[in-house]
C-alpha cells in the first residue's frame, strides 16, 4: 500500500495565484483519547508536515516552490519527503522519528518520539525545513 499526501497547493484565478484553503483531514480534529498510538503518530506527523511547509513558505529563498513536504506510507515508517528527497522517517508504531541515511532507511539512533509530549514539542520548536533539528549535537 502506497499513500502519499501532500498539505499544500496553489490555485490559479483571474486575481493570480492564491492559497487553496487548508486541507484538514479528520484525524486531526479527533480527540487523542479516541485514537489508537499509530492514529496518533499519524496525526502528529501531519502536524510535522504541515509545520516544515509552514516554515519554508516563510522563507525568501525560492519563490518558485521547490520543496512541497508530502507523507508516505511505507510498512514500517511513514516516510516525509520534499519532492527532492527525503526528510525523516516516522516509525507508525513507535512514533520515534529518525534522520534518514538514504531514500529507503533511516540511520540509527532515535532523534525524536512523537507520542512523547515533552519530545514532540521539542521537535516542532526545533523543526525547520532544511533538516538541522535532526543531527546529534554532542
Amino acid at each position: 500500500m502506497n499513500v502519499s499526501s501532500s498539505f499544500s497547493s496553489t490555485t490559479t484565478s483571474a486575481f493570480g495565484s492564491q492559497p487553496s484553503p487548508a486541507f484538514v483531514s479528520t484525524i486531526e480534529v479527533m480527540d487523542d483519547s479516541k485514537l489508537s498510538d499509530s492514529e496518533k503518530v499519524e496525526k502528529y506527523c501531519i502536524s510535522l508536515v504541515k509545520f516544515l511547509q509552514d516554515d519554508y513558505d516563510s522563507e525568501s529563498y525560492d519563490p518558485g516552490g521547490r520543496y512541497n513536504f508530502k507523507m508516505e506510507l511505507g510498512r514500517k515508517y511513514w516516510k516525509i519527503h520534499d519532492g527532492n528527497g527525503v526528510h525523516a522517517f516516522v516509525d507508525r508504531n513507535t512514533g520515534d522519528v529518525f534522520k534518514p541515511a538514504s531514500w529507503k532507511s533511516p540511520s540509527k539512533g532515535v532523534r525524536y518520539n512523537l507520542l512523547d509530549e515533552y519530545s514532540r514539542l521539542s521537535c516542532l520548536d526545533k523543526a525547520d525545513w532544511a533538516g538541522s533539528y535532526l543531527y546529534v549535537r554532542g
